[in-house]
């Protein structure tokens, strides 16, 4: 089983870590599951929904993917240098992709020195005050890399990990079942079409 981190700390977006958590377990049967991961056995949103953490921090480490989401408090995250310690990310063997906020994680652990970053409107300043270079776009990924911007572009990053791990076909099948009726085909075209533009050497 492929396993992967959706890494969600106490003030997160729902959107965020939901949709793509959401998303990539519509493969469990094909050998790719997400869980929701946190650093304390709850956690609550910005808008006061708790969870339960189906995995902890220390399940990091041997995640094969890991995806940082955003949330109210993510400049709290990064200013806590035990917190960010708990995130041994290593993108030599492990697919990392952020939602938003989560771009200053990245940039915080040294993801990002050469690579531009997606994030939302108001993590903006934080992300280039960081030091790195923010596009105008939903979602850009170089090599095992992928920042998303926006909360629904967390559809982007949740079929980018599909296609990373099982392939476009499996992406495509995901989306497909997701998308609103009616509108199938134009929303997995339209998806792809972004992970294209995003992605030229992963995503077909």
């Amino acid at each position: 089983m492929t396993q992967v981190a959706v890494v969600t700390f106490d003030g997160f977006n729902e959107l965020d870590s939901f949709i793509a958590a959401a998303i990539i377990n519509r493969c469990r049967k094909d050998g790719l599951a997400a869980y929701i991961t946190t650093p304390t056995p709850t956690v609550t949103s910005m808008n006061g929904v708790e969870v339960t953490g189906q995995r902890p921090l220390d399940f990091v480490p041997e995640a094969d993917v890991v995806l940082i989401g955003s949330g109210i408090k993510t400049r709290d995250v990064v200013a806590d240098d035990t917190l960010l310690a708990a995130l041994p990310l290593d993108p030599a063997r492990q697919i990392i992709g952020s939602q938003c906020s989560g771009a200053l994680v990245l940039a915080r652990l040294g993801l990002l020195t050469d690579l531009p970053a997606c994030t939302d409107a108001t993590s903006r300043p934080w992300v280039e005050a960081a030091g790195v270079e923010v596009l105008d776009a939903p979602f850009h990924a170089r090599g095992n890399i992928a920042t998303a911007g926006g909360c629904m572009a967390s559809t982007y990053l949740g079929a980018w990990t599909i296609a990373r791990t099982l392939g476009a076909a499996a992406a495509r099948s995901a989306i497909d079942y997701v998308a609103p009726v009616g509108e199938k085909q134009s929303t997995v075209d339209h998806v792809f079409s972004v992970l294209r533009t995003g992605d030229r050497v992963s995503v077909t």
